[in-house]
């Protein structure tokens, strides 16, 4: 409309009254609109599995559970200031299967009072939440005032499992990026705090823990065929877990890489870093 003004105004052309009103208060928004979001991602690279130490033990395992029971009793302590404040928060949980990401959860939470947080374990969407967008689902679990959300994996799925095993289109999922983006933005800039946990393992110990699963009868529930098939394509989800670190690692809403070939180790750095986040 804008181009075909300018070119009647050339030749002379006069507008109507109520039509030069309107072009007088029309304003362009532009990528320098003042409120346009800008996504502040940290350079490519700035986070690497292949440059992840693994080989970190817990040496004193006495020492590590105490520090670890103190962690929880500071973070029982921020939930509830959380909670008087009416503060949120959100953490999500990504990582390779066996990673140890349901056990990372359960220390986290260990003494929190269950008012005043949330577990969504995520698994396929089911018909009603694949008549949406696929952030919907998300969006419809994201925590009140004064409460915490946890999610056991989350709607990276689409740029990961979705992407690797063909769920989703090539277009569907480039674009997510930038969907993703504006989603969590969308909660930081309304005061949610934000920390996404990757639990990353080498192969041999993810074996390790899947040959331990199917001989324990209470954890053989938590093995099956997409575990093993998901394994024969280690490379792929290589590729895509670097592009999601390279596309969404920002300041606001930052990726942790957790080495979790140790356990304890991995709950206690979980833990502490959750801990930072919130009393930041």
């Amino acid at each position: 409309m804008h181009e075909i003004i300018s070119h009647r105004r050339a030749r002379g052309a006069t507008l109507p009254v109520h039509m030069a009103k309107s072009v007088r208060k029309t304003k362009r928004f532009t990528d320098k609109t003042f409120n346009a979001w800008e996504f502040k991602v940290h350079p490519p690279g700035t986070l690497q599995l292949a440059r992840t130490d693994l080989s970190q033990e817990t040496a004193d395992k006495k020492t590590a559970d105490k520090e670890l029971e103190a962690l929880q009793e500071k973070l029982y302590e921020l939930q509830v200031r959380y909670w008087m404040e009416r503060r949120r928060a959100v953490f999500v949980f990504e990582g390779w299967d066996a990673a140890g990401k349901g056990g990372a959860i359960k220390r986290l939470t260990a003494l929190m009072d269950p008012r005043g947080y949330k577990v969504w374990p995520i698994a396929a969407p089911g018909e009603e939440e694949r008549s949406h967008h696929y952030l919907w689902r998300f969006a419809t679990r994201m925590p009140p005032r004064g409460t915490i959300a946890v999610f056991d994996r989350s709607w990276y799925g689409r740029v990961l499992v979705e992407r690797v095993e063909g769920f989703a289109s090539h277009h569907e999922w480039q674009r997510a990026y930038d969907e993703i983006n504006g989603f969590e933005k969308m909660h930081t800039d309304d005061g949610v705090t934000f920390v996404k946990f990757f639990l990353h393992v080498d192969p041999k110990t993810q074996l390790e823990r899947f040959k331990e699963r199917e001989r324990d009868p209470i954890k053989n529930f938590k093995i099956g065929p997409d575990d093993w098939r998901n394994r024969k394509r280690w490379d792929e989800y290589l590729s895509a877990y670097q592009d999601m670190f390279d596309r969404t690692h920002r300041p606001d809403a930052p990726w942790v890489i957790v080495p979790a070939n140790d356990k304890r180790q991995a709950r206690l750095r979980v833990l502490r870093t959750a801990l930072n986040a919130l009393d930041d």
